[in-house]
């Protein structure tokens, strides 16, 4: 998915600047470069329930997902 699918399957760019408490320039901005790591932590979750398990945080983190989330072992 693009950073724009991922802002719009989410709700959109208003959406997603209150779940990461950022203003909505920021998130306008990702559209066009990266969402950055720290924020997608605020996104993963609500990501993989909008997306039904399509995305989910294992193949977000797969480096740290155990970590990041220890029930998802």
């Amino acid at each position: 998915m693009t950073n724009s699918e991922i802002i719009n399957v989410l709700g959109g760019t208003s959406v997603v600047a209150k779940l990461c408490n950022v203003s909505p320039a920021a998130v306008s901005m990702w559209r066009k470069t990266n969402i950055p790591a720290d924020k997608m932590l605020y996104l993963a979750a609500t990501l993989e329930k909008s997306t039904e398990g399509v995305l989910n945080r294992r193949q977000m983190f797969p480096n740290t997902y155990k970590i990041i989330w220890p029930e998802l072992h």
